[in-house]
C-alpha cells in the first residue's frame, strides 16, 4: 500500500477529491449508455436493439442512484434546512446498493436527524459494500433518540473483511493511504465522525464485520 506522510487537505482539495470519486463512479454507467446508444444506432437487428434498450435501462438507474446518493452524502442536498428525514436516507441507499449480489436490511425509527450525521450513515453504508467485495447482507440499525443515535451496520457475507482503507484512517500515524479518488471516502467518513461527535469504530462479530458509530459528546 501507498502511504505518505499525511496533511489534511484544503477545503479546494477535499472538493476536487470527491468530485475524482463521484466521477469515478459514475463513468463506468455513462459509458455504458453511450455503447448502448451507439448498438441503436448502428445496428439494425431487433434483437441487438431490445438488449441495448434493456442495458441502457439498468445503467441509467444505476447512474441515477449513485448520483442522488452522492447528492446527500457528499453534497449539500436539503441545504434549506439542518436535518435530513430518514425515511429519504434509506431509500436512497436502497438505490446505492441496488438489487444485485448486496442486501441491505434497514431498521431505523422515524423522523429527521442533523445532516451531519445522517451524512455519516450514507458513508459508513458506503463503506460497508466494500467490506463485502463478494456480496452479503448489509444490515443497518438506527438506535437511541436521534438527538444522539447509535449506529451499528452489520456486514454478513463471505470473507468480510473490514471496510476498505477506513481502518487504516481510524489509526492515524504513517499508516494512512494517500488520498485520491479510491481513499477519499473512508477520509471523509472519518471527517464527517468527527464533525458529528460520534466515535466510529470498527468491530468483528465471528465471520461478521461491524461498522458503529456512538455519540461521544
Amino acid at each position: 500500500m501507498t502511504t505518505t506522510q499525511h496533511v489534511a487537505p484544503s477545503d479546494l482539495e477535499l472538493a476536487a477529491l470527491i468530485s475524482s470519486k463521484i466521477c469515478h463512479d459514475v463513468i463506468g454507467p455513462v459509458g455504458a449508455i453511450y455503447n448502448g446508444l451507439e448498438i441503436l444506432d448502428e445496428d439494425d437487428n431487433q434483437e441487438a436493439k431490445t438488449y441495448a434498450l434493456d442495458v441502457i435501462r439498468n445503467v441509467t438507474e444505476t447512474a441515477s442512484a449513485k448520483l442522488q446518493f452522492a447528492r446527500f452524502a457528499f453534497g449539500a442536498a436539503g441545504s434549506a434546512g439542518s436535518t435530513i428525514d430518514l425515511i429519504t436516507a434509506e431509500q436512497i441507499s436502497r438505490g446505492y446498493v441496488g438489487t444485485g449480489k448486496h442486501k441491505l436490511v434497514w431498521s431505523s425509527p422515524m423522523g429527521h436527524m442533523l445532516k451531519d450525521r445522517a451524512k455519516l450513515l450514507l458513508n459508513m453504508v458506503s463503506s460497508a459494500i466494500t467490506a463485502l467485495p463478494r456480496g452479503g447482507e448489509i444490515s443497518v440499525v438506527v438506535s437511541g433518540a436521534l438527538e444522539a443515535p447509535t449506529f451499528k451496520i452489520t456486514c454478513k457475507g463471505e470473507r468480510a473483511r473490514p471496510p476498505q482503507h477506513l481502518g487504516e484512517f481510524l489509526a492515524g500515524g504513517g499508516g494512512m493511504p494517500a488520498l485520491d479518488a479510491m481513499t477519499i471516502q473512508a477520509y471523509y467518513t472519518c471527517r464527517l465522525a468527527g464533525l458529528a461527535k460520534m466515535r466510529l469504530v470498527i468491530e468483528q462479530a465471528g465471520a461478521d464485520v461491524v461498522l458503529a458509530a456512538y455519540q461521544v459528546g
